[in-house]
């Protein structure tokens, strides 16, 4: 571990220390299983895991928290969210991820209450602060305590101190919730989430790691490293005919690759 690196560890253990108590929200992705771990070794039994149950999110990225969470002796809550009952979520306006995070963390709240934890912390980094995220603004405005990023750690960080620490995500894909794969303005349901799902497991299931399936109404845009795209294209036909079978009319490989908020291109600045 490099001083720097000692030196972010140390202020991020510090502000943990100082919270007494706190709700870690729990997806199971590197930033939270992180946090999640940092938080159980300062805090013991006073960090709790809240992991939410929705169809934004993959089952396996659930059962992959609890799995975590039994193996590291974590308390955990799950709780049940449904952001498709909201309309100004369901339309997927712009702003939909503050109106989402608003709601997600509204219920998360009350579970860390109902238990006693005085605060609720979230895992983003310094590295979230350059792109397009009103769901930070969310964050600010509720008061969700925000620890990597208050120690300056960026996601290279997270990473070398998650291999350091022997945590299974320290080298896993980045992910996001399954609505970013949605144009903004096309209309979210139950049934594209799971054509959109089910496309990205298949791509796994081939070896692709970074990938997403974004979704243009009929048309399935497919974002990988550019040194998969040999091995995308081996599998072509078999994508294709897959992807149709599951409700698409189109299915294409996008030449510029995977781009982290991708879909943040079509806002009108």
């Amino acid at each position: 571990m490099t001083d720097e690196l000692r030196v972010k560890k140390a202020a991020l253990d510090d502000c943990l220390r100082s919270l007494g108590s706190v709700a870690v929200a729990f997806s199971a992705g590197v930033d939270s299983t992180f946090l999640l771990k940092a938080a159980h070794d300062v805090l013991g039994d006073r960090a709790l895991a809240v992991t939410a149950r929705s169809c934004l999110f993959p089952a396996r990225e659930t059962e992959e928290a609890a799995a975590f969470c039994r193996a590291e002796g974590v308390k955990m809550v799950l709780v049940d969210y449904d952001p498709l009952a909201m309309e100004d979520v369901r339309s997927n306006p712009p702003d939909r991820c503050y109106r989402c995070k608003r709601a997600l963390f509204t219920r998360i709240g009350q579970a860390a209450a109902e238990r006693g934890a005085a605060y609720v912390a979230e895992g983003s980094n310094v590295d979230d602060e350059g792109d397009y995220r009103p769901g930070m603004r969310a964050v600010a405005e509720m008061g969700i305590k925000s620890p990597l990023r208050e120690a300056g750690l960026t996601k290279a960080d997270i990473r070398a101190l998650s291999r350091d620490l022997g945590l299974p995500t320290w080298d896993k894909p980045s992910y996001a919730c399954l609505a970013t794969r949605f144009v903004y303005g096309e209309t979210i349901t139950a049934e594209k989430l799971a054509m959109v799902d089910r496309a990205e497991r298949k791509l796994l299931a081939l070896g692709l790691r970074q990938v997403r399936v974004r979704i243009h109404g009929d048309l399935a845009r497919i974002e990988a490293r550019p040194e998969a795209f040999e091995r995308l294209l081996s599998h072509a036909g078999e994508l294709d005919g897959y992807l149709r079978s599951l409700g698409f009319s189109y299915v294409t490989m996008d030449l510029g690759g995977y781009t982290m908020g991708s879909m943040n291109r079509t806002i009108v600045k």
